[in-house]
């Protein structure tokens, strides 16, 4: 395509300063003409319920291991080994205490009103050889749904903003847009733009259009390949941006939906069930110091423009997850940032199966281990610098917590039966270990599991006080079924995870690159070979696991770990299984929303006259 092809299908310019910051100098060019947001009592407390809960768990968990290494005499190696035991259990337990507090405030739900300006939106939708089917017709669902309000006073205009590398994919988004530009009514304003080289792939993506065009728009509203929002989430957002003057950026709480097997409805029923408790309690305690998820967001441009320009890393490179450094930069100019978890309506689809998770998963572990690179950037938000110091933290606990379950298992049961007795016992960093099965030991282990699994369970408490959402899952019945069924996989998928973003975080420390390709939206299905490949590192240990707890030499409470890494293989290529929709059922399997049977109507139909058009090699 040339590039006069490229701005046939694009509005006049309208440009839009976008100026490069830089983490080592405060914010460059004007900040937010408001006041800098101010943290109001009640997120105050709502913090404090927090971390204070968190920090108490952490401390006596913490004594309770101390005291049980001192049995011998404390050596610097088991303080160092409790400390580690307390670093991983605080991030578990702010989960559970950020559950505990959105369950209990989840029935004082504050109504959204509109009290500002009617607003000039753009849809942005960033695609990379994507299936256009998919793309456009999700988007065309939303720009006719838009459509159909429009006396509500707020403007919507598409922008698909394509990166696509294959010619052949190209050629199918011009046809789809084609399709789009005839089939929606003439008064719908839908763009297309393919840029002649994705320079800086998503962020540059998005910095084109903000310099060209983002000055035509009072608001951006970010969506990502597999986005799906309903006409009133986006009112909502809008309204929500228009009401507030001072916010630069609102998220809202993307659900889960289209899983057709066995991960992926486990993920959508964990999103379902026990999202809900988790997004509010995070909700009520970032206040307007919230974070961005990459999508499904709505952003002011003018803020965005003026505060968000990311410079390069160290060395040129790219900063890979972006989200959370915008938003840190957002809120440096003196916008706030706020989640809207209450708004309905926002979608996104899931990877189908567990090796298609472990792909996306080791790009984001890739990006938010740059985070930590930022952790200093001069006048960032002390809880700016939380969010990013907790996107890399969730792919740092995975080796933390896999070399503690190494330790736990040279330590064995007892002094006697400890594989490390085996190797040069007069080593003098050894410490003389306790026995696992002491009193003690067993109540700290039973904590950590109890603390793992009550967000679940608060969660699922949440719903089922809920009785309409209890039935529209097909009733109790189902619901627990469903609820045991998603414990279970997630006990038997947990350390396969472990592993695997363990792999992730040593290959990016190693300076491995990984290659930022699309999303396998339809994949889940790999031959043995290919799953023996990806999991022979699970499969060695679970089965060395296995064999010492059977010789005795391996705490029993390692079974369930040691089970579920022996079977990665077979555990793998279940979870790509197509499963009946009744199985993990959530509301939206058993009923799919308006804007979700819109989409897949349009989808078929940009599909057919893709088909039809489309001719391989011309």
């Amino acid at each position: 395509m040339t590039i006069a092809s490229q701005l046939a299908h694009m509005p006049p310019h309208h440009p839009l300063a976008f100026p490069e910051q830089a983490f080592d100098s405060p914010h460059k060019g004007a900040p937010s003409p408001h006041a800098d947001p101010v943290t109001v009592p009640q997120v105050i407390w709502a913090r404090i319920a927090v971390f204070a809960p968190a920090l108490v768990i952490t401390g006596l968990l913490m004594m309770v291991f101390l005291r049980w290494f001192a049995q011998g005499g404390l050596s610097w190696v088991e303080g160092v080994l409790a400390g580690l035991i307390g670093f991983g259990v605080f991030w578990i337990a702010l989960s559970f205490a950020t559950a505990l507090l959105g369950a209990l405030a989840l029935g004082a739900r504050k109504p959204l009103t509109k009290t500002g300006d009617a607003l000039n939106v753009a849809l942005l939708m960033p695609i990379y050889n994507e299936a256009p089917h998919l793309t456009f017709g999700n988007a065309a669902a939303m720009m006719e749904a838009l459509h159909r309000t429009r006396a509500q006073g707020h403007s919507f205009t598409l922008y698909m903003l394509s990166d696509t590398r294959d010619p052949n994919v190209a050629v199918r988004e011009e046809i789809a847009f084609a399709h789009l530009c005839a089939s929606l009514p003439p008064d719908v304003p839908v763009f297309y733009r393919r840029r002649a080289q994705n320079t800086d792939r998503k962020v540059g993506n998005l910095a084109d259009w903000v310099t060209h065009w983002g000055g035509a728009h009072d608001a951006m509203l970010v969506l990502d390949a597999d986005s799906l929002m309903s006409a009133p989430a986006i009112r909502a957002l809008t309204d929500a941006l228009a009401s507030d003057p001072g916010a630069g950026l609102i998220q809202s709480f993307p659900h889960l939906i289209g899983a057709r097997t066995l991960f992926a409805r486990a993920q959508e029923f964990a999103n379902s069930t026990y999202g809900a408790a988790l997004a509010k309690g995070l909700a009520l305690w970032t206040g307007q110091e919230g974070n961005y998820w990459g999508h499904n967001a709505i952003i002011r441009t003018t803020a965005f423009a003026a505060s968000a320009g990311l410079p390069k890393l160290r060395g040129g490179r790219l900063i890979l997850s972006h989200d959370f450094v915008e938003a840190g930069l957002m809120r440096r100019a003196g916008w706030g940032i706020r989640f809207l978890p209450q708004v309905g309506g926002s979608w996104e689809e899931t990877p189908p199966a567990l090796l298609d998770h472990v792909a996306r998963d080791t790009r984001w572990c890739q990006g938010n281990l740059q985070h930590l690179r930022l952790l200093r950037a001069r006048g960032f938000h002390g809880l700016s610098r939380f969010h990013l110091l907790h996107g890399a933290v969730g792919y740092l606990l995975s080796p933390l917590w896999f070399a503690l379950l190494i330790i736990w298992a040279l330590i064995g049961t007892s002094e006697e039966q400890s594989v490390l007795a085996y190797f040069s016992p007069d080593m003098p960093l050894r410490p003389t270990w306790p026995e696992m099965g002491t009193q003690g030991h067993v109540g700290a282990m039973l904590l950590v599991y109890s603390l793992l699994i009550a967000p679940k369970l608060i969660g699922a408490a949440a719903t089922l006080a809920q009785r309409r959402g209890v039935l529209r899952v097909g009733g109790i019945g189902a619901f627990f079924f469903g609820l045991v069924t998603e414990v279970l996989l997630s006990i038997l998928y947990a350390p396969i995870l472990m592993v695997q973003q363990t792999r992730a975080v040593v290959q990016t420390l190693l300076g491995v690159s990984v290659d930022w390709t699309p999303q396998a939206r339809d994949g889940g299905v790999y031959d043995l070979r290919d799953l023996a490949r990806a999991h022979w590192l699970e499969t060695v240990i679970g089965a060395a696991l296995l064999t010492g707890i059977i010789a005795g030499l391996v705490s029993v409470w390692l079974l369930p770990i040691a089970v579920s890494l022996t079977g990665a293989v077979g555990l793998s290529w279940l979870s790509g299984r197509p499963t009946h929709h009744r199985l993990l059922a959530t509301p939206q399997s058993l009923r799919a929303p308006a804007i979700r049977r819109a989409a897949l109507h349009w989808q078929d139909g940009v599909k057919q006259a893709v088909q039809k058009a489309f001719i391989p090699g011309e």
